[in-house]
């Protein structure tokens, strides 16, 4: 009985520790920029399509993950204005004179194009993917003005008999009347950038393949396509803190050992009435293995012996040149064979 309640004590200790692991996000989750998993389990890795800058003596950093060094530059064909854009960063290529962005915030735009002399930002940097289906979305917004209004800009009018008037759209002058505040700069859209990305498999492709679709008709919103085989689905690595596929194994392993020793000897124990080593379940089994181990071991030392070479020394030499090994007279016995052919011609 006290084996059973030991081993129940041990499985419940070992229960409560896995799940606390699991159970606790701090330890068990950590959020990688540029990565995504979708609700069907699939994990998406896009780092190695991000492009990082190179250090001052032209050497790729450590971090790098094998991907590129320059930003993208999709065609815009009929727009008129090629693009340059990053992924989950900000573009690494210098640029200057970006229109409607303060300049302390240059560094950190993702997309953007050039027209007539002037550099229009499409949004800022972003590391939120977001999984829609099999594909990828990662969205910038942020960027320059938009060329054109759009019709939510338009302030809405009152119904006729209404005397509400908001604060925020009128101002009392000093004769006490009022006058409508121009908001056009404060309802003016900003441009954004939305990247789909799709997997490609194909293998003579190395990098990145980024193509512009299309841009809304108020020239708000640009949607690029990315080709990449880094937005196939994948397994998601092991997490630092978590437990992982060989922890759970070896904690099963260490369970079921403890279980069939624990329980065997409880058996052997009260049911057979076993004492000593004969306790352990299985012990002619056990003892008889050892003893085969022990055999092979000596048999392997003996034979590899056996191809040492032979030690060096002296050996015995006979006395005489006429006498044998073993202290016999050869010419006595030649005398004796002679003697013995005679007779036998005789």
């Amino acid at each position: 009985m006290r084996a059973s309640s030991a081993l129940l004590a041990l499985v419940a200790l070992a229960a409560p520790s896995v799940s606390a692991r699991r159970a606790d996000p701090d330890k068990t989750t950590t959020t990688l920029p540029c990565t995504a998993t979708s609700s069907s389990g699939a994990f998406y890795d896009l780092r190695a399509d991000m492009a990082i800058q190179t250090k001052e003596d032209g050497s790729k950093p450590k971090h790098n993950l094998g991907g590129p060094t320059v930003d993208y530059h999709p065609r815009g064909w009929d727009y008129g204005a090629n693009f340059t854009l990053n992924i989950c960063a900000p573009v690494v290529e210098p640029f200057d004179n970006v229109k409607d962005i303060e300049e302390g915030q240059w560094q950190n735009i993702s997309a953007y194009y050039q027209l007539k002399g002037e550099v229009y930002s499409l949004g800022f940097a972003s590391s939120e993917l977001i999984p829609r289906g099999k594909e990828l979305v990662l969205q910038y917004t942020g960027g320059s003005y938009c060329e054109k209004k759009s019709s939510s800009s338009k302030r809405s009018v009152a119904h006729d008999g209404a005397n509400f008037r908001s604060h925020e759209d009128e101002s009392t002058a000093k004769d006490g009347s009022f006058h409508t505040l121009d908001k056009s700069s404060k309802d003016r859209r900003r441009k954004s950038a939305t990247v789909m990305f799709t997997c490609d498999k194909d293998p003579t492709v190395t990098g990145a393949m980024v193509s512009f679709i299309a841009a809304d008709p108020e020239e708000c919103n640009y949607v690029f396509k990315v080709r990449s085989k880094h937005a196939c689905a994948g397994a998601e690595p092991h997490k630092p803190g978590s437990v992982g596929p060989g922890s759970v194994f070896a904690i099963i392993f260490v369970i079921a050992v403890l279980v069939y020793l624990l329980g065997g000897i409880f058996y052997n124990r009260t049911i057979n009435h076993s004492r000593g080593w004969k306790q352990l379940p299985n012990y002619s089994l056990w003892a008889g293995l050892w003893s085969f181990l022990s055999d092979f071991f000596v048999i392997a030392t003996s034979s590899c012996a056996r191809l040492l070479p032979n030690r060096r020394g002296y050996h015995h030499l006979s006395a005489s040149p006429t006498r044998g090994g073993n202290g016999r007279d050869r010419e006595a016995e030649n005398r004796l064979i002679d003697q013995y052919d005679e007779e036998w011609d005789d």
